[in-house]
């Protein structure tokens, strides 16, 4: 039987020399591999007491949304600034060369509500940073947070620490 981590191709110095290139797509576009990684979610999140998750754009989206329909949950978007056509509340994150903002609809999050965050890859850990605080403005509360893969290296998970977050596929460089 495969492992999830069968389903990556690596591309080795691309964008640049030097970095391993960890590719999600080739798990999505492969029946089993894309099975296995929302298999894989549900159950780290099995016994989780949750009302809704989040998924930021694009590629949370693609994880959060399958996981969230087969529990039973809610989804939120997430989205890249300007996209979202009701009141939004922002935050601004960094990026390798510069920043970026996201947004959620301001009525998105109940106070109170348990919240799971999925996302396909945890880096810098700056994208997860901003939905927290989004999330923890409106009231929600922040249950699990959830990635298909970790740049151990770029020692994003240490901004998750106060909360039950995971990975599925652990990778030590960056």
């Amino acid at each position: 039987m495969k492992q999830l981590e069968d389903y990556v191709t690596t591309i080795p110095n691309f964008p640049k020399e030097g970095i391993m290139f960890r590719d999600v797509t080739t798990i999505l576009q492969d029946p089993d591999g894309f099975k296995l990684a929302i298999d894989l979610l549900i159950k780290n999140l099995e016994g989780v007491d949750f009302d809704v998750i989040v998924g930021s754009e694009s590629r949370g989206f693609l994880f959060g949304a399958p996981v969230a329909y087969a529990m039973g949950k809610g989804f939120i978007l997430a989205r890249k600034k300007g996209k979202l056509p009701r009141e939004v509340i922002s935050e601004d994150y960094d990026l390798e060369y510069g920043t970026a903002t996201i947004e959620m609809h301001k009525d998105s999050i109940k106070p109170g509500q348990k919240v799971v965050i999925i996302d396909d890859l945890i880096a810098t850990g700056g994208t997860t940073v901003a939905l927290i605080k989004m999330i923890e403005r409106l009231g929600g509360d922040i249950v699990s947070i959830g990635f298909v893969m970790e740049l151990a290296g770029l020692k994003g998970m240490e901004k998750m620490a106060k909360y039950n977050a995971f990975s599925l596929i652990k990778y030590p460089g960056i």
